[in-house]
């Protein structure tokens, strides 16, 4: 009897114990497989100065993070990336690639573990509270509300007036979030954004965004993306094609070198300068 209890004991153990085991070793493969995407996605993201580079980087973060979309710091480095592609290397389908990079970090926000409760608690309708909840919302999901914001503020861009009219306040509240919690975030990011919104918002004062540029750049002249959007939104928004021209020319003889740090993003910003000289004469038509 005892030998027959051994056997049906061992036998039970080859069924559910090889099982869980399996189920852990594929477990942890997953795992490791996603931790190189990102590893490797990192890396080429470092490089993205070399173009192939940079849509390398871009293939494997998509990859991770379609398989760990929970994964709130990979979510927020993907549509980093997802707005850098849209809008320097003017690809197709532009505006449903803000509008993604936009969901990415939206969707992030709303299940991370400090916001969902504010959320939770807050009370109204799912409008009122996700703006009651985005007002509290804590510094760890700061850099969510910040490229969730820039992505969707992006993507409104060539949307009807009513359309930006009707997203004014989610955008403002997003931003003016990110700007108590850290103005300083991306180098000066929180007033590069209303520098360029407030050229797309009617009945609002267009001095109004020359006045959020000129702090950007006070804070961070090294950033070429304060000069440039400067250019690109305020100075086109205004007519002032002289300052237009200006700035970007500024801007394209500026020695990269100066900030390594930040060399990769001001390269792209000298590319941007430059496209937008070489269509000065639509943008003042």
């Amino acid at each position: 009897m005892k030998h027959i209890l051994c056997l049906l004991t061992i036998y039970l153990l080859s069924i559910f114990g090889f099982n869980c085991l399996g189920k852990n070793i594929k477990s942890q493969s997953k795992t490791q497989n996603i931790d190189y995407l990102i590893e490797q996605g990192n890396q080429l993201w470092d490089q993205r100065i070399d173009s192939l580079a940079f849509n390398k980087a871009e293939h494997f973060i998509a990859l991770a993070h379609k398989q760990q979309q929970d994964n709130f710091a990979l979510s927020i480095f993907y549509s980093k990336i997802i707005f850098a592609r849209a809008y320097f290397l003017n690809t197709d389908h532009v505006d449903s690639m803000f509008l993604h990079g936009s969901n990415v970090c939206k969707n992030a926000i709303m299940v991370h573990n400090d916001f969902l409760p504010i959320y939770n608690r807050s009370e109204g309708d799912s409008t009122f509270k996700l703006l009651s909840a985005i007002a509290e919302a804590p510094q760890s999901v700061l850099p969510g509300l910040y490229w969730w914001g820039i992505n969707h503020a992006m993507y409104l861009q060539n949307k009807p007036v009513l359309e930006r009219i009707k997203q004014r306040e989610l955008l403002e509240i997003i931003m003016h979030r990110v700007l108590s919690l850290d103005p300083s975030f991306y180098f000066s990011g929180p007033y590069r954004f209303f520098g360029l919104f407030y050229t797309r918002i009617p009945g609002v004062e267009l001095s109004r965004s020359k006045n959020y540029f000129d702090q950007a750049i006070e804070a961070n002249p090294e950033y070429l993306g304060n000069k440039v959007q400067l250019a690109q939104f305020y100075y086109q928004k205004s007519g002032n094609r002289e300052k237009f021209n200006e700035t970007l020319e500024m801007v394209i003889s500026t020695d990269l070198t100066k900030y390594p740090e930040i060399m990769a993003d001001n390269f792209y910003y000298q590319k941007k300068a430059k496209i937008l000289l070489k269509n000065e004469s639509l943008l003042f038509e």
